[in-house]
């Protein structure tokens, strides 16, 4: 029998020049992975600095000096560390929640950077956030427009407001993540635009800084960004017919990444473009806001897993590991292709397998026919695990959450331990009386 190596892990990781083989070993910058399986334990959550400096140079060198603010979208990955990164480079933050607040403080954010967005904020999110004194909230109905005035007026002050405007735009992507269509729960319907920020002019304690606007997730081409905008400007025109000034246009982010090999826009093609439009249509004063995510931190990270048998089943070969759909729930909940790749290539004969996991659950799978050299103790790293990866973990089936580890150069860094058992149901309690 001829030997070769595994075909489906001799192709270059989609996260190079950070993630690569070397001697047949599958490294993170400096470091090889397999040693930092051995030294962590599996499942293990791990980022390259090198990665998430790169993602946020294409960014900072498509600005080129220009009055564009990136606020991370730090919903797609939360760790401080990753915050603390970003916020050192001068990010601004794209937040949804009161928690994501006290996150970004902590770790270092500037408050006059930050965004909060989101459908359901309470009245204790919008005191806080009045209270850090950040940029802006990004309004998404009119019921929440009254407790932002009406929460403000309870503390004396000014709320800055953008309101998100859902312009009906197709970003062609996954149902679960296109958040542009009049269907969709987010943003302010189009042609309720006007009466909306008409009505917010009356507001006393209330005052109108910019127009937002976010069409999905994943999105590949820039047409519907042009689209969603070509409706902003015509909405701007209005407003500034009404002496409405705007001070900043939001126009999300989404951004997508390659998974495998789709192409994908580059930051500076939807920059350029955005602003000469912006310019052609007398804004050039008009600070641009983007809140990218993925495109941030998706192909930073790995997750990595040991394989714990190999089974043979009627139609198909299983490559049971120790990670699972509470550790990376993206494939199952989305049906998507995550990278697999063996950390150490070895010669024979590939076999195909499911990659899936210990959980009861038919829809517990990482990566579905996909061709290895492994064996039993053997370590997998599913790639393009930096965003959305251990932000949406669990702990079903009384799984403790993996660690994270962050990789710069030849030395690593825990930046989120491992969890123990006894974690698990710490905040549980037996009531005496039963």
């Amino acid at each position: 029998m001829q030997h070769h190596l595994a075909h489906s892990t001799t192709r270059t990781p989609v996260g190079a020049p950070h993630f690569h083989y070397q001697d047949h070993a599958l490294y993170v910058e400096q470091l090889a992975i397999k040693a930092l399986a051995e030294q962590y334990g599996t499942p293990l959550y791990i980022y390259s600095k090198a990665a998430l400096k790169a993602a946020w140079a294409r960014y900072q060198e498509a600005i080129d000096g220009r009055d564009v603010l990136i606020c991370y979208a730090m919903k797609a990955n939360s760790n401080l560390a990753i915050l603390n990164l970003f916020a050192q480079w001068g990010a601004g933050f794209d937040i949804v929640s009161g928690g994501e607040l006290a996150r970004a403080i902590k770790a270092g954010a500037d408050p006059q950077k930050i965004i909060f967005s989101g459908v359901g904020k309470q009245a204790w999110e919008i005191k806080a956030a009045l209270n850090a004194g950040i940029k802006c909230f990004n309004v998404e109905s009119i019921p929440e427009l009254a407790l932002i005035q009406e929460v403000a007026a309870t503390m004396d002050k000014k709320a800055p407001v953008s309101l998100r405007i859902n312009p009906d735009v197709d970003a062609k992507t996954h149902p679960y993540i296109s958040t542009g269509l009049k269907d969709n729960k987010f943003g302010i319907a189009m042609e309720d635009a006007l009466a909306t920020y008409e009505h917010a002019m009356c507001l006393s304690h209330v005052d109108i800084v910019g127009l937002d606007c976010h069409i999905g997730s994943q999105i590949t081409e820039l047409a519907p960004y042009q689209d969603a905008l070509a409706r902003l400007l015509s909405l701007m025109d209005q407003l500034k017919s009404k002496g409405i000034q705007l001070k900043h246009l939001d126009i999300g982010g989404g951004l997508g990444i390659p998974y495998l090999n789709e192409e994908v826009p580059h930051p500076r093609d939807l920059i350029n473009t955005t602003l000469a439009t912006l310019q052609a249509r007398g804004y050039a004063d008009v600070q641009l806001v983007l809140e990218p995510g993925r495109s941030l931190v998706g192909n930073s990270g790995m997750l990595v897993a040991e394989v714990l048998f190999l089974k043979q089943g009627e139609s198909k070969n299983f490559a049971v590991v120790d990670a699972a759909m509470n550790d990376l729930l993206r494939p199952t909940l989305y049906d998507v292709y995550h990278g697999a790749l063996a950390v150490e290539l070895k010669a024979g004969e590939t076999q195909r397998y499911d990659v899936v996991g210990p959980v009861c659950e038919s829809g517990d799978w990482l990566a579905k026919d996909r061709d290895f050299v492994i064996a039993p103790g053997a370590f997998i790293a599913i790639e393009s695990a930096g965003a959305y990866g251990f932000v949406m973990s669990s702990q079903y089936n009384s799984r403790p959450r993996a660690a994270e580890v962050l990789v710069d150069g030849d030395k690593s860094y825990v930046i989120r331990r491992r969890e123990t058992i006894e974690e698990l149901f710490e905040h549980e309690h037996i009531p005496n009386a039963i």
